[in-house]
């Protein structure tokens, strides 16, 4: 019932669970090549937990469920919260089976040897270009100019930062992270404006949430399948997303009957997509040492866009429509036109996105050849 405490609490909760538990993290040097079903149980889960929790929202707002009801789904939602343990303690169980009998059978440990590393003579280098991984003085001679874009190479902030893929990423995130963090922001003010009830602009905001995470979730899924199959750029998809995220944004804007749930649904999955994307380009394009970094200053248009939109673009527009006592606005005109500015920037980042993958097009079918080989 206190905002100010709720708000404390979001502040510091997440930060002392983490220092809390962060002495229960290790590090574990077993190599098995069995990893990829555990990760993909935990994919399982939450996907079934996102549409569990999709269908519990949708319920909730059509009818009122009885107490005995809720407690029933409260139970099945910790019992679906807690089977990732389950997920590791079967991992864990055939690690040291397998360790078990690897040790009785041949007498040491099974670990994945590293194969030997073969010495490229200079003529095999020039005959198979594709492998070469140039040196960090090649790195830095080579950093500033725009065309090039060498595999294996590591990057760190500053070399990035002059060249001109960095800052088409950064414009396109500015685009699509910032576009799309405004819509969450007003999202249930647009609902009021509309005439939407309480509960429809409660169960908009729960569901964004869950759009969100099928965004990341499916744009990583479909990213790899264009790559490896057809041999699409990732940069393609997130110029297909901005695309369709204009598109959302367009329906919102036009304030039909619905338009927020059909708009959410849009812009929620086009923008958890962008947070998939853009780390996983970024490792591609700039290398992985200096991963952290990079991503995080990519990571900082997004409360730039969200700042400029929100507050400069649709808190103006809304202040000038707002009458009365309360500064309110009521119907579909408040934010008819910020949405449509909303609808252009993501035009503007769907164009610089195009532009990114048409730069990074060769690149990409060097490394698709790398993986194959």
């Amino acid at each position: 019932g206190n905002p100010s405490t709720f708000l404390l609490i979001l502040a510091l909760l997440p930060t002392l669970i983490s220092i809390l538990l962060m002495w229960l993290v290790k590090i574990d040097a077993a190599r098995t090549k069995d990893e990829k079903k555990y990760l993909n149980g935990f994919s399982v889960v939450s996907l079934v937990v996102a549409a569990y929790l999709m269908i519990l929202i949708i319920l909730e707002s059509a009818i009122t469920l009885p107490l005995w009801s809720r407690i029933i789904t409260f139970l099945v939602l910790l019992s679906l919260l807690s089977s990732p343990l389950g997920v590791a303690c079967k991992a864990q169980s055939d690690s040291s089976l397998n360790l078990a009998y690897y040790t009785s059978s041949v007498g040491t440990p099974l670990m994945d040897e590293a194969e030997p590393i073969k010495q490229e003579t200079t003529s095999s280098r020039a005959a198979n270009p594709v492998d070469i991984h140039p040196d960090d003085d090649e790195v830095q001679s080579k950093s500033g100019s725009e065309d090039m874009l060498d595999l294996g190479a590591e990057l760190n902030l500053f070399q990035a930062m002059r060249t001109v893929n960095f800052w088409l990423l950064f414009v396109a995130m500015i685009c699509g992270m910032g576009s799309g963090l405004a819509t969450i922001n007003n999202i249930s003010q647009i609902g009021q404006s509309l005439g939407y009830s309480t509960v429809e602009r409660s169960t908009l905001v729960s569901l964004w949430s869950i759009w969100n995470f099928l965004g990341r979730f499916g744009a990583g899924y479909a990213s790899d399948i264009f790559l490896h199959r057809r041999g699409w750029a990732r940069p393609l998809l997130m110029a297909l997303t901005l695309a369709a995220m204009t598109a959302g944004h367009v329906v919102i804007a036009s304030g039909f009957s619905g338009n927020l749930f059909i708009g959410s649904v849009l812009v929620g999955v086009c923008y958890g997509s962008q947070w998939s994307l853009m780390p996983t380009i970024t490792s591609e394009i700039f290398g992985v040492r200096h991963l952290g970094t990079i991503f995080n200053t990519i990571a900082v248009a997004s409360p730039i866009g969200s700042y400029v939109l929100s507050v400069r673009v649709i808190g103006y527009i809304y202040d000038r429509h707002a009458t009365g006592e309360e500064n309110t606005c009521y119907g579909k005109y408040c934010f008819m036109s910020s949405f449509f500015i909303l609808a252009s920037v993501t035009v503007l980042g769907f164009l610089v996105a195009l532009a990114l993958f048409f730069r990074t097009r060769r690149f990409y079918s060097q490394l698709l050849i790398r993986w194959l080989r």
